[in-house]
């Protein structure tokens, strides 16, 4: 027999656990989601060949009004038969001419223009519009420097990302779905062809400027130019300026018995600091320090001003200097 005292402590204790039980939150997923779930996960692994059709298969699409969209969205004066012309490639003309042969139409005679022409237009124009908005925008930059930007903002992946993202996917008449690099590349370079003959070339040149070039704004440029012999071509910079050659100093360095040390090295020309690195190594911490310095010369710097993107293209050109000229006297 319990107590009268152990009875009313057992009632309140339990009325705490009763208390503490209606607190806890309430399931709120239904008995059937996991079930729905797990059927739908069988059927996607079963499927092997999902398919998948382009947009412009549809039934409710409607070219005329997506053309007019695009124009339209991007603010630009594209005449429209050149804009159709631009989005249609070559192998969608034969696909179609394909198409009449099997139906018994010998010498088919389709009233469609590929774009081929505006392509190797293009090809010819964005790489000048490129190397003369560089050389305008980073006047201080070697010739190396700029050739390599330009290729990287030629590259086959730089072109597509920015032509699928002005929304030239879905637009594309080509016969390979999901269209490749390749043919959003040659997109773009006819579509700039196009507005140039739509509008005139300065308007073609500040599409380029603000679709295309934009896009270093945000870029580390050093990951696109690092030159590995940077310790020598400082020297030779310093030397046509008639100036001590570099000398490389620890500035600082900690953990040199650790498996992981740290070196700081500063890189001077009769006691002015050029650059400063770090590096596991010496020899590493030497090289970003020269690294440093050269940057620091070309005003390509993280802590520089990012190329400006207001800037009129011309074609004056001017060109950069070759890292063998460089030096401050003659930019």
């Amino acid at each position: 027999m319990y107590s009268l005292r152990a009875c009313t402590r057992l009632a309140v204790n339990f009325q705490k656990i009763v208390r503490i039980v209606n607190q806890q939150p309430k399931r709120e997923i239904k008995r059937h989601v996991s079930p729905v779930l797990i059927e739908l996960t069988r059927r996607k692994k079963r499927e092997e060949n999902p398919i998948v059709n382009p947009r412009n298969n549809y039934i409710e699409w409607n070219r005329s009004a997506e053309l007019y969209a695009f124009n339209q969205r991007l603010s630009e004066k594209f005449d429209m038969d050149l804009l159709e012309q631009a989005f249609t490639h070559r192998s969608y003309v034969i696909q179609e001419e394909e198409k009449q042969k099997k139906v018994g139409i010998e010498d088919p005679q389709l009233d469609i223009v590929d774009n081929r022409e505006l392509i190797d237009e293009g090809k010819q124009m964005i790489p000048l519009m490129i190397e003369n908005y560089l050389s305008q925008a980073l006047p201080l930059a070697p010739q190396e420097c700029i050739y390599a930007l330009k290729q990287y903002l030629l590259s086959e992946k730089i072109l597509a990302e920015t032509s699928s993202g002005i929304g030239t996917t879905d637009l594309v008449l080509s016969i390979d779905f999901p269209v490749e690099e390749e043919t959003l590349a040659n997109t773009f370079y006819a579509l700039t062809s196009a507005l140039n003959r739509s509008v005139d070339l300065e308007h073609a040149s500040k599409f380029v400027r603000d679709i295309l070039i934009a896009r270093l704004v945000d870029k580390d440029l050093m990951e696109i130019w690092c030159p590995d012999d940077a310790f020598e071509i400082l020297n030779d910079i310093l030397d046509r300026e008639h100036r001590e050659l570099a000398e490389p100093r620890i500035i600082a360095q900690t953990g040199v018995n650790t498996l992981i040390p740290v070196y700081r090295i500063g890189i001077y020309s009769n006691r002015e600091l050029l650059g400063t690195g770090f590096g596991e190594t010496i020899e590493e911490a030497q090289h970003v320090a020269a690294l440093n310095a050269l940057m620091n010369m070309f005003g390509l710097l993280d802590s520089s001003s990012p190329i400006r993107c207001d800037i009129k293209i011309d074609d004056s050109g001017a060109k950069n200097l070759p890292l063998k000229e460089w030096s401050r006297n003659n930019v």
